[in-house]
């Protein structure tokens, strides 16, 4: 048996497919929207990712009194991660030991060891990233701790800026500013709040022997973990 609809009838037909279809992409909005809050919401507010910079091949700067960089880097970054874990920070440091993380090809490459850095950050998702490093100048007399942000990052001028001046606790006569760079890479591919702590010039004698120092060290470690307290205090 054949029926014949009306033209009313198919209009409301229509009418009505037209609904559903609205409802479906009103739904479909919705559920995206869920999973952009959920993305956003991933991130730890009570976590903390600590770079030491450089290590394994990698020594990176060389003090003018031989010693090499990414062991104060590493030494500093671990009296960190004690004085907030005190606090009750969870603490994820990239690297534990002398090491380059990553590989290209199955070698280890600096470049690979770039991009592990800014994986374990981006999947860790921390309240702040802070890599620790120290400095180097052609010209011996150049001192003092400097905080880099991405020049694009209003909250990581924000940060920069307190760590800044948590670093006068250690050398009140250090008259540096915290500094906007577009070119590092961590601060570049890193999501989140970045900085990187310059901790003093190790082409400088004097300074160069303080970082050698544990009660240096120590103290550059206070001022760190207190700027970090100050900065998710916001």
């Amino acid at each position: 048996m054949h029926f014949k609809f009306s033209g009313r009838i198919k209009e409301m037909f229509e009418f009505l497919s037209i609904v559903l279809i609205l409802i479906t992409l009103i739904m479909i909005s919705r559920n995206v929207s869920k999973m952009v809050a959920g993305t956003a919401e991933t991130q730890n507010k009570n976590r903390v990712v600590l770079d030491a910079g450089h290590g394994g091949d990698d020594p990176g700067k060389i003090g003018i009194n031989d010693i090499y960089e990414k062991d104060i880097n590493l030494a500093i970054a671990k009296k960190v991660k004690k004085r907030l874990e005190k606090e009750n920070i969870e603490v994820v440091m990239t690297r534990e030991k002398d090491e380059m993380l990553g590989s290209t090809g199955g070698e280890v490459t600096k470049v690979g060891d770039m991009k592990a850095r800014v994986a374990i950050v981006n999947k860790q998702m921390p309240a702040i990233t802070v890599s620790i490093h120290q400095n180097s100048y052609p010209e011996e007399e150049i001192s003092g701790a400097q905080v880099f942000y991405y020049t694009h990052s209003s909250d990581g001028e924000h940060a920069a800026v307190i760590m800044q001046d948590a670093l006068l606790a250690a050398d009140p006569e250090n008259h540096r500013k915290a500094k906007a760079n577009d070119t590092y890479y961590l601060l570049k591919r890193t999501k989140g709040t970045t900085i990187i702590v310059e901790c003093g010039f190790l082409s400088n004698q004097k300074e160069a022997e303080l970082l050698g120092k544990e009660e240096y060290q120590d103290k550059i470690a206070q001022a760190i973990a207190d700027g970090i307290l100050r900065y998710m205090e916001k």
